[in-house]
């Protein structure tokens, strides 16, 4: 399963990536899959197997949407 968080704003994403940094949570910046609808066009991919917790550490921060890709299809796993 691949976990990616999506952003409202380009400034979140930047943070996002700032503070997984500094907090060792690993993942990388990538454009926004096209199947998934959101507001800035990055996305955070977090390493493959890597569950919901590794966001932990980052939950003060804003994000727009958590999702899981299985089968190639996105599923968003928050509401």
């Amino acid at each position: 399963m691949e976990l990616v968080v999506t952003f409202a704003r380009t400034l979140d994403a930047f943070a996002f990536e700032d503070a997984a940094r500094a907090a060792g949570v690993g993942g990388r910046l990538i454009p926004l899959p096209t199947s998934i609808a959101a507001t800035c066009g990055l996305a955070w991919k977090l390493p493959p197997g890597a569950g919901l917790d590794a966001l932990d550490p980052l939950s003060a921060l804003p994000r727009e949407g958590v999702y899981a890709r299985a089968d190639r299809t996105y599923t968003r796993l928050d509401s």
